[in-house]
């Protein structure tokens, strides 16, 4: 119960920051804008660090295997890059209907492959047919 209502705060945080670094980059420029984003969230990161115990030396990110997963951050860049400009160009509601579609086609190909270490998962027509429902639903959104 808590994943779903975390994820529901997730979701909604995400649409609130792309319209918040979408207006930033009107008024300022696209890699100026992701760039304060990326440093005030290491600012929130380091400050909620300091104040939660410093569980975990920084040490042990030299020790994270395989190396790649620590990329994860230079992805961030690039996702808040890609959504103020899907923002900009289709509006938030369009905008996250095409990210959260993306997001979920993709995550269901990394379960079936196992890829980057994730326990792969056996295919199932259900997950099948309710990506196909949200395809079909971005053509009835988009629908003018």
């Amino acid at each position: 119960m808590w994943g779903i209502l975390i994820g529901i705060i997730s979701g909604a945080l995400m649409s609130i920051q792309g319209v918040f670094n979408s207006e930033v980059t009107k008024q300022s420029s696209i890699w100026l804008a992701a760039a304060f984003v990326q440093i005030s969230a290491f600012a929130v990161c380091v400050a909620a660090w300091f104040v939660t115990g410093r569980e975990g030396a920084v040490a042990d990110l030299w020790r994270v295997q395989p190396k790649y997963m620590l990329l994860g951050g230079m992805l961030g860049a690039f996702i808040t890059y890609t959504v103020i400009q899907a923002m900009n160009q289709c509006g938030p509601a369009r905008a996250v209907v095409f990210i959260v579609t993306a997001q979920l086609i993709v995550a269901y190909v990394i379960e079936l492959m196992g890829i980057f270490g994730v326990e792969k998962q056996p295919f199932e027509w259900r997950k099948m047919i309710g990506l196909a429902v949200i395809v079909a639903g971005i053509f009835t959104f988009k629908w003018k």
